[in-house]
């Protein structure tokens, strides 16, 4: 990833004749050091487009284990010099990527595979940013200008109604 706030780990793996097994976190190795208070997990089947979401107080720890998906960031802090810029990679269980993100940046994805297991770690101090404390960003929002693979995705009715910037 380009923003500098933005970290990628690749995951260790152990495979043998049996499967695979690889961390996905290790308090030692991330950097920085951050207090995890829980983990959520979305499965999700081909072509469904979760989020722009995001808030302005956790990071977020997050990785494809199962599947694929095309994995969007977009900064929306409006001090940063990179507002309104967006990246993307893909995430999956072949490349073993995990992506952290700070505060006040927006993160979604289109799954990509028949089915998506999604793993978000989060770390925050409070009470948990639950939607009335996140901001959703429109998906096609022209002012952000996101190229998708497809054209019609499969959408929740937040983020078919969020609004445009």
């Amino acid at each position: 990833m380009k923003h500098p706030d933005i970290t990628t780990y690749v995951n260790d793996s152990y495979y043998d004749y049996r499967g695979e097994l690889w961390t996905l976190w290790n308090k030692n190795e991330f950097i920085p050091k951050l207090d995890f208070n829980h983990d959520k997990i979305s499965t999700s089947k081909q072509n469904v487009l979760r989020g722009i979401h995001g808030d302005n107080k956790a990071w977020k720890l997050v990785t494809c284990p199962y599947g694929e998906v095309y994995f969007i960031i977009v900064d929306n802090n409006p001090n940063s010099p990179h507002y309104k810029k967006w990246e993307w990679t893909m995430l999956s269980d072949r490349n073993k990527k995990s992506i952290l993100t700070p505060p006040g940046i927006g993160i979604g994805f289109l799954v990509m595979s028949e089915i998506a297991l999604f793993h978000y770690k989060w770390a925050y101090e409070g009470s948990y940013p639950d939607v009335e404390d996140q901001f959703t960003l429109r998906w096609n929002d022209p002012n952000l200008g996101i190229t998708w693979p497809v054209n019609d995705p499969i959408l929740s009715l937040r983020d078919q109604t969020a609004p445009l910037l």
